[in-house]
């Protein structure tokens, strides 16, 4: 029987192979991701797809300074064929000197043949992560805006759970919007600061620039203007909304590709967004929106001070780089 652990009890990192699954898929890459940083200083790191096996394999050949440690992330085991459920068997049954290895199947039947196999492998960590309830949801987001510093109502915090439930990347993204937003002064953030900052309450044009954004038109460049100079809204509030969409195309296309039959609900796409997004990602490739979410990052970074440019001109910039590619 394989070794069964609770998310808790995976830190410190001290297996070498971990399967994590569940419908969770948030926390399953989250947590996958915590266990490549764990203990990483030395190590290469990589994230694979299920084809990309043999990248692990080159990575642990002996180097001319004695033993090569590498963490590696097998992103999508889930779609596994049988040759390569054949391989990552092999692979976790027996993991080379140096290598760590974490197998995410997020939302994988547990009838599959891979699942059944891995999951009965006696060295394996297996962890499943299940989506949290909304009281689960709420004690995980009050408890990390505690960390982050944040001050929140309640109604703020009941806000925030109700239209983030189960989407632990975009809250995470929210916590820290909101912690640019206090700058450290330790505030009470209310209801409407909040919605304010995060689109609750927001113009109708934000809405219409993601999708121009999305959709690569244009026309975002003049919704943009439009936004900070005639309707003065927050740069920080602009570019949380163009990062949320550009995840949840990203989130899109991952899912698609590992055939999913519902990608959109799987990557936690709602509202309006469920009927564009499928049409918006025929626009992107998946290079373009990682190399557009690494950018992002780089933006944030400008928007908090390490520019001296004006923010609606980084911003300006960031949109007309998205748009013409």
């Amino acid at each position: 029987m394989s070794l069964r652990l609770s998310a808790a009890k995976l830190l410190p990192a001290s297996h070498a192979c971990y399967y994590l699954s569940g419908d969770d898929s948030d926390g399953v890459f989250e947590t996958a991701e915590q266990l490549l940083a764990e203990g990483a200083d030395g190590s290469t790191v990589l994230r694979v797809d299920v084809n990309e096996l043999a990248l692990i394999h080159q990575q642990l050949q002996p180097g001319l300074f004695g033993e090569v440690r590498c963490h590696a992330m097998v992103r999508n085991a889930g779609s596994a064929r049988p040759n390569q459920i054949d391989q990552l068997e092999k692979l976790a049954a027996q993991p080379p000197a140096g290598l760590r290895l974490v197998i995410c199947a997020a939302g994988i039947d547990s009838k599959k043949a891979l699942h059944k196999r891995i999951s009965a492998l006696p060295e394996v960590a297996c962890c499943t992560l299940e989506r949290m309830d909304e009281a689960a949801f709420g004690r995980w987001l009050t408890q990390l805006a505690k960390d982050a510093g944040l001050r929140l109502s309640d109604e703020a915090l009941a806000m925030m759970s109700e239209h983030l439930l189960g989407m632990r990347m975009a809250t995470r993204q929210a916590i820290e919007r909101l912690r640019l937003f206090d700058a450290g002064e330790g505030n009470t953030l209310n209801v409407d600061v909040v919605g304010d900052l995060l689109g609750e309450r927001s113009p109708g044009d934000l809405s219409a620039l993601c999708r121009a954004v999305a959709e690569r038109s244009p026309s975002a460049i003049g919704l943009l203007r439009g936004l900070l100079r005639e309707q003065q809204v927050a740069e920080v509030q602009v570019l949380s909304w163009i990062s949320i969409r550009l995840q949840q195309l990203l989130l899109y296309v991952w899912y698609a590709a590992s055939d999913k039959r519902s990608a959109a609900q799987n990557a936690g796409v709602f509202g309006e967004a469920r009927q564009l997004v499928p049409h918006e990602a025929r626009n992107w490739k998946p290079q373009e929106l990682m190399r557009a979410m690494q950018r992002m990052m780089q933006v944030e970074m400008l928007l908090k001070g390490a520019s001296t440019e004006q923010k609606g001109v980084v911003l300006e910039r960031f949109v007309l780089e998205l748009v013409s590619g």
